[in-house]
C-alpha cells in the first residue's frame, strides 16, 4: 500500500507515492538526494534531522512524509541562494562554527530561531537556544560564535 504526497522541498514541488510509514528524512534523503538533512538519533533527541517545515523548525525523523503532505519544507541545501551561502550559514564557514558538518543544519535551523525571537542575544541566550541540538567536535564555542558574528552581522 502506497500513500500519494505532494511537497514542496526548497521551492520545488515534489509528487511521490510512498509508504505510509515512511519518514520525513527519508524522504528527503532517499527520495530527493538531499543529504543536507542527517539521520542521527531517530527519536529526535539530537537534532541533525531539522528542517522548517512551514516556516517552522521541525525533527523530520519524526515526522511522516505523508505528514508533510501540502506542505513546504526548507532543507539547509534549500537556505542557500544560486550557490552562495546565506548569512548564518556564512558566519558558521568564517568563524569555524563546524567541523564534521553533521550537526550543522539543525544548529543553523536552531540559531534562525535564535535570531527570529531575538536579533541582539548574548552568548548565555545563545546556549539555552541551541539547547537539544547535540555536536560532538567543536565544543559549542565556535558555533556560539557564528551565531552571534550573524547577529552582528544583520544589524550591520
Amino acid at each position: 500500500m502506497h500513500v500519494s504526497v505532494t511537497i514542496d522541498v526548497n521551492g520545488r514541488s515534489h509528487h511521490r507515492d510512498v509508504e505510509p510509514r515512511l519518514l520525513l528524512v527519508h524522504f528527503l534523503r532517499d527520495h530527493l538526494g538531499l543529504t543536507g538533512t542527517k539521520i542521527g538519533c531517530d527519536t529526535s533527541q539530537c537534532g541533525s534531522c531539522t528542517v522548517q517545515v512551514d516556516g517552522v523548525s521541525t525533527r523530520s525523523c519524526t515526522w511522516l512524509a505523508a505528514q508533510a503532505d501540502g506542505c513546504a519544507v526548507t532543507t539547509i541545501e534549500g537556505l542557500a541562494t544560486g550557490g552562495k551561502l546565506n548569512q548564518l550559514q556564512d558566519a558558521f564557514w568564517s568563524t569555524h562554527g563546524l567541523q564534521c558538518g553533521y550537526c550543522t543544519p539543525g544548529m543553523v535551523f536552531a540559531a534562525q530561531e535564535i535570531l527570529r525571537r531575538n536579533p541582539n542575544p548574548t552568548p548565555e541566550q545563545i546556549r539555552h537556544g541551541l539547547e537539544g541540538n547535540l555536536c560532538r567536535c567543536t565544543g559549542y564555542q565556535n558555533i556560539v560564535r557564528a551565531v552571534a558574528a550573524a547577529a552582528q552581522g544583520a544589524r550591520s
